[in-house]
């Protein structure tokens, strides 16, 4: 009998403002959970506080449940489902939790009890605080739960060393009341959490955080779902000895169908709390770009950490260029890519290109007179080189780890799990994999292959009203430089002038009164492949399509049809420079200020080799595209 009355009285329930002042008159420390009417206390630490109760056996130690929209003195509390505890020692708040984080709440219950005590029996001060998490209502704007802003407004700090990835606790677990329960669980299996807030995602937002699902059926009803109510959206990083976070996480949370879940993984979370494919109560990104992208959405103060090492430099974010050679780049890229992207890489540029003889001279200038040069260049021009420009921190210094030693005998006796060792080729002395060999290196080898070029970029009459502010964010976030802009009203003249190539084509007269009929926004772009860069972030001319093989481009999410579908991008280099005169005057290129008029003659990479992510060489992007400008 003793034991059920001390179970059952384990929390006291204060549910308004004069229990709540009885409360705070009891002597010793109470550990308040501080709860809403509509979500109710947080049941996944009762089997802690218990545990806690009977093994410090302290009448001093008292916990209590208290719910917020009836007691006048928590009404700052309102509206806040993130579980939060307050601990109170003589009346005054001593120390706040927020977060169901076990060995933290257990750590801080025996820390403040020991103080209280120490208050009690000797008369020492107690230290009481202020709860710096609460805003008064003046304080608070509009976008107070916008993704975009924490509801911290401390910068949330990455470490440079560990991977992460974006969780999120959907809306029907958090409505069944198992979000501390599931948070609990990715606590016990050693997973970090990093940032935790509760958020309820608008429609607009779930079609802009899903959008990569938009071609896929059930998208409606998952827009839907995810707007329906609030999500725990958490940061995690890895567990102890895994070097990538996502697929550990991915592995924890199951299949995202959850029959499939049980079946297989019937521990796993999607097993444990799931109902069906839409409602499988959590989220996990699905690689480290994705992870990267996810994180910017919900917490854009995030900073990474800076990574100080042995010698007292910090390593920064670097690029270096990796080239796939072409024996290699036929039978093995996608495996090469893999390690590429498991070893913390984010591939910032990428080109597949033939090179000819002068080209690999000219970029292999120091090499020229070396033994093994023939095999080199025999080797770099027996088909296409896969070009990438890698970025992380520290980035020439780890890819020249990863690679191993240039001689491919030293690489098997003495590093066989390095790259140039498992992709060697048989009877073929040279390495497969290039790795620049300096920060400066990299940089002139990246501009070698990438070389920075204008484009011109257009944004149509049908987008410039509702949509221009969003496609100028995205230019500046993909990294161009936007170094000539006007907004002008073409002329019918003009138009046909811009599209003149078209004039013998049915859709002529079409094109020139759309183009014609409203205010477009002129753009001259900059940046390494500026050309394809921007071709590949426009998507495909026919928004259906984009919708299905480019559901993040700007045309899948803002075009009608193939005519109206918002913006235009040069198809070449050459293209490029003479819609960019006709717009904008003579402007000269850095090829043409160095004496040489005929820009694109020695680069690699010219305008027929399409990177593999970028529309094809000669397919059309815009109705007026079949100008033959590709040829």
């Amino acid at each position: 009998m003793a034991g059920k009355k001390k179970e059952a009285s384990l929390q006291a329930s204060v549910t308004n403002q004069e229990q709540w002042e009885e409360m705070l008159a009891t002597k010793g420390l109470t550990v308040v959970d501080v709860y809403q009417q509509w979500c109710g206390p947080c049941r996944a630490v009762v089997s802690l506080l218990r545990k806690i109760k009977n093994e410090l056996g302290d009448d001093l130690l008292h916990f209590a449940t208290a719910e917020a929209d009836s007691i006048d003195a928590l009404e700052k509390y309102r509206g806040k489902c993130e579980p939060t505890f307050l601990f109170y020692g003589g009346g005054e708040l001593v120390a706040v939790l927020r977060g169901a984080n076990a060995p933290l709440l257990q750590r801080m219950i025996v820390e403040e009890l020991g103080k209280e005590k120490l208050v009690l029996e000797q008369g020492g001060e107690r230290k009481v605080v202020k709860d710096d998490g609460l805003v008064d209502d003046d304080e608070k704007t509009e976008e107070e739960h916008s993704p975009q802003q924490s509801d911290n407004e401390e910068s949330i700090i990455v470490p440079a060393s560990k991977s992460y990835t974006v969780a999120i606790i959907k809306p029907d677990a958090v409505a069944h009341g198992k979000a501390n329960e599931i948070i609990m669980k990715i606590q016990d299996a050693g997973f970090e959490i990093l940032a935790h807030k509760e958020h309820t995602l608008t429609e607009v937002e779930a079609r802009d955080f899903y959008q990569h699902k938009a071609a896929e059926a059930c998208f409606e009803d998952l827009v839907q779902f995810m707007s329906s109510g609030p999500s725990h959206i958490l940061v995690l990083s890895q567990v102890e000895g895994s070097a990538n976070v996502v697929p550990a996480w991915r592995e924890f949370i199951g299949p995202a169908d959850t029959e499939e879940a049980r079946r297989e993984n019937p521990e796993s979370l999607r097993a444990q709390y799931g109902t069906q494919t839409l409602f499988n109560a959590v989220h996990g990104s699905e690689d480290s770009d994705q992870a990267s992208r996810e994180l910017a959405f919900f917490f854009p103060n995030l900073r990474t950490a800076s990574v100080t090492e042995q010698d007292g430099e910090e390593e920064r974010v670097e690029r270096t260029l990796a080239l796939i050679r072409p024996d290699v780049a036929r039978e093995n890229r996608e495996e090469i890519l893999a390690q590429i992207h498991n070893s913390g890489f984010t591939v910032a540029l990428q080109k597949e290109v033939m090179l000819t003889e002068e080209q690999v001279r000219q970029f292999y200038f120091q090499h020229v007179e070396e033994d093994y040069f023939p095999a080199l260049l025999r080797s770099m021009t027996s088909g296409p080189v896969l070009a990438l420009a890698l970025a992380r921190m520290g980035a020439v210094h780890h890819w020249k780890n990863i690679l191993g030693p240039t001689d491919v005998k030293k690489a098997k006796e003495e590093s066989p799990e390095c790259l140039r060792a498992q992709f060697a080729v048989e009877d073929e002395p040279i390495n497969q994999l290039h790795g620049s060999a300096s920060h400066e290196e990299a940089e002139r080898e990246i501009n070698f292959f990438f070389p920075e070029q204008q484009t011109l970029a257009v944004i149509k009459p049908d987008a410039i009203e509702e949509h221009k502010e969003t496609i100028l964010e995205e230019i500046r976030g993909s990294g161009f430089s936007v170094t000539r802009l006007k907004e002008t009203v073409l002329s019918r003249e003009m138009a046909e002038e811009f599209y003149k190539e078209h004039r013998d084509k049915p859709f002529f007269n079409q094109l020139v009164e759309f183009m014609s009929r409203g205010p477009c926004m002129m753009l001259v772009l900059t940046k390494e492949n500026a050309v394809e860069e921007w071709r590949a972030l426009m998507g495909p001319a026919d928004p259906d399509q984009a919708k299905v093989t480019s559901p993040n481009s700007v045309r899948a999410r803002f075009a009608s049809d193939i005519l109206h579908n918002s913006v235009h991008g040069s198809s070449s280099e050459r293209h490029a420079e003479e819609t960019i005169r006709l717009i904008f005057g003579d402007i000269c290129t850095d090829a043409e200020l160095a004496g040489d008029g005929e820009t694109d003659a020695t680069i690699p990479g010219e305008s027929h080799n399409s990177t593999p992510c970028s529309p094809q060489a000669g397919e059309s992007d815009d109705p007026e595209d079949s100008l033959n400008h590709n040829t």
